[in-house]
């Protein structure tokens, strides 16, 4: 499976400080807001990550994620040269995923619980062997915001509605999507949106009339925040910055992910951290050391 993160482009609801940055180098307390749904597919054993971003900011990536043995990830880049919305990524590289099925991940996306990488194994083994469309539902207040679905009484999907003004239900898809290999295919054959979009919806859709989608809850003790505003921003750094203040512990530290899986040594790890020196982020790594 290939795992795509999507990463480009200005975000204008949060004017005027996405005018000067990517809204994905910016902080989620201690961080980069792009750490965390990278650590979520580091823990998960992905060594291959397509960063798909805009020409502007791809330099920027580069220097933030500027080396193979940093993390021992490989990550590969790809310009999109115009927001398409979200299904483009599979346009954009198709020779990326090849015959593989993929992941998609979405930038602002904050998952956070015991053993997740575990609900990504199995999504993936289930794609692989299922050929089917594999999301996850979560229970939102404010459904509006959101991908909504529409369940029968069996718990079948009957709809999936974009942000809709009267939501048929309070259940949300987070941003991590797994598909089959003929997502490309699929994508191939949209036509653009009346807002002259690739509508990742209408790709669900298609998968949803060949009765090849399978939704799965995303239980309540896992977290998931989508920093889409200024407020879900500084909700998701609060939530960060309790957890880590009183257990000691770095949330998506890229460094102690690959140093904990063996990818990189202590020797390196040190060489690394210390272009980091007497930073909080170098002190909790010296540490782990």
């Amino acid at each position: 499976m290939k795992w795509i993160i999507l990463a480009g482009w200005t975000w204008s609801r949060l004017f005027p400080i996405t005018m000067a940055i990517s809204k994905q180098l910016m902080p989620i307390y201690d961080k980069p807001m792009i750490y965390y749904p990278i650590s979520v597919l580091m823990l998960a054993w992905i060594r291959e990550i397509l960063v798909i971003t805009d020409w502007e900011n791809e330099k920027n990536f580069k220097k933030l994620l500027w080396d193979w043995s940093q993390f021992w990830v490989k990550f590969f880049y790809e310009v999109q040269k115009k927001p398409e919305w979200l299904a483009q990524a599979f346009i954009i590289w198709e020779k990326f995923i090849w015959k593989d099925d993929v992941c998609l991940i979405l930038w602002d996306n904050i998952f956070r619980g015991q053993w997740f990488w575990k609900i990504l194994e199995s999504a993936k083994n289930f794609v692989k062997n299922e050929k089917k469309w594999k999301i996850f539902w979560y229970a939102v207040k404010n459904p509006e915001q959101y991908w909504v679905l529409e369940f029968d009484e069996d718990w079948n999907v009957l709809s999936i509605e974009e942000k809709p003004k009267n939501p048929k239900s309070k259940y949300s898809v987070p941003g991590i999507y797994f598909y089959p290999n003929d997502v490309i295919e699929i994508t191939n054959n949209l036509k653009k949106s009346e807002r002259g979009e690739y509508e990742i919806t209408d790709v669900s859709r298609g998968f949803l009339k060949q009765n090849r989608l399978k939704v799965d809850i995303l239980p309540s003790w896992y977290e998931w925040f989508d920093t889409w505003t200024h407020k879900s921003m500084m909700e998701a750094s609060k939530y960060i910055e309790i957890l880590e203040e009183r257990q000691w512990i770095k949330i998506a530290c890229l460094e102690e992910i690959a140093f904990k899986k063996w990818w990189v040594d202590k020797d390196l790890l040190k060489k690394q951290i210390e272009k980091m020196k007497n930073s909080s982020y170098w002190e909790y790594l010296q540490k782990i050391i």
